[in-house]
């Protein structure tokens, strides 16, 4: 059973945590995903087979979690982030992003660059608001999105459309991390799959071209999809984290 946190912003958040050694790792998921997925689970049991600290969560709107998915924004989950890598994580972290927490984790390491010390994102999608949503809507979507408020969009992964809110559009724009410089101190590992349909290998390349850092690397593993959950793929993503711990001394 998931433990819960309530955050300045008044939301209340479901986690689960698990004691162990420092550098903690914290897993941030991606967009209508939540705690329990493949990726979550899996790096959980191997921090718990390392001794490290593990924290897992759900966004507001989320699964476990307070409020409605259709009324919340980038910047929301990015505050969920913030709190509770603040009020259930001790002393520095690394943080692992999926998705749409590829962006929140890039925000975050931007915000409070003393609590990061490691990152490592799967299939990240910065920016995707804008340029994954708004830039490909057709001009009726677009007027549906003003007029309406909303517009749904099929999903790949649930019976139920993606309802994407003007309000997430719009909001989205104050949090892009890909229009000005993005400075990342720490050991970075960046995996992207070649079969992703939703987030194609050139946002991966433009996300290594446009920051800048002292240790960062990107690994491209063909026909790997966007869930980058099978077994070679997770030991990948468990491969990595224990490279930038062993990187920043953490192992």
């Amino acid at each position: 059973m998931p433990e819960y946190l309530d955050t300045p912003t008044g939301r209340r958040i479901a986690f689960n945590r698990s004691a162990g050694k420092g550098p903690g790792v914290v897993f941030l998921g991606g967009l209508r995903s939540d705690m329990e997925g493949t990726k979550a689970i899996a790096l959980e049991a191997w921090a718990k087979k390392e001794g490290r600290a593990f924290l897992r969560f759900d966004y507001s709107g989320h699964g476990q979690s307070s409020g409605r998915f259709e009324e919340g924004a980038i910047g929301d989950w990015f505050e969920d982030a913030v709190a509770a890598i603040t009020a259930l994580t001790d002393g520095p972290q690394v943080l692992v992003g999926s998705s749409m927490g590829g962006w929140v984790s890039l925000l975050v390491s931007r915000a409070m660059p003393e609590n990061v010390v490691g990152l490592v994102t799967i299939a990240a999608a910065p920016d995707f608001t804008e340029d994954g949503m708004w830039s490909e809507f057709s001009e009726e979507q677009r007027r549906q999105l003003v007029t309406e408020g909303q517009v749904a969009l099929p999903s790949d992964y649930s019976d139920e459309p993606y309802i994407i809110s003007r309000r997430l559009i719009e909001e989205g724009r104050t949090r892009l991390v890909l229009r000005d410089p993005l400075r990342l101190p720490m050991p970075v590992r960046f995996l992207q799959g070649t079969a992703d349909t939703d987030v194609p290998v050139s946002v991966a390349m433009r996300l290594l071209d446009h920051a800048e850092g002292p240790d960062m690397r990107l690994t491209i593993v063909k026909d790997a999809d966007h869930r980058f959950s099978t077994p070679d793929c997770l030991r990948l993503v468990e491969a990595s984290v224990a490279e930038v711990l062993a990187r920043i001394g953490g192992a």
